[in-house]
């Protein structure tokens, strides 16, 4: 149905940057809400910022001010700005996406994980 297809992972010293992208394709009629999570090592899954479709956004505290969520509407893609990067930010990364198909059925996907790593 709608596929996530996740970019721009790597390996960073501490207090550098780096800029994930995350596009989806399918039968998209429209994306609603697109989300970045991380999941560190022997840790569970958690938010890390998300966007609605009209822009409105929301940050887990340890990234507010630091980690900026942005969305192309037009390319079904959302980008997640990742500056003045610690140690304790090394996780995969995953994109989400709430989405309805051309047929009207609504669900959501995940896409499937960039690492990054960042190095003290």
């Amino acid at each position: 149905q709608v596929q996530l297809v996740e970019s721009g992972g790597g390996l960073v010293q501490a207090g550098g940057s780096l800029r994930l992208s995350c596009a989806a394709s399918g039968s998209i009629f429209i994306i609603n809400t697109m989300g970045w999570y991380r999941q560190p090592p022997g840790k569970q899954r958690e938010l890390v910022a998300a966007i609605t479709r009209g822009g409105s956004t929301n940050y887990a505290d340890s990234v507010k001010g630091r980690f900026t969520i942005s969305r192309d509407n037009a390319k079904n893609t959302v980008y997640l700005q990742m500056n003045s990067l610690k140690p304790e930010d090394t996780a995969v990364y995953y994109c989400n996406a709430e989405w309805v198909t051309t047929t009207l059925d609504p669900g959501d996907s995940w896409g499937q994980g960039t690492q990054v790593t960042v190095s003290s």
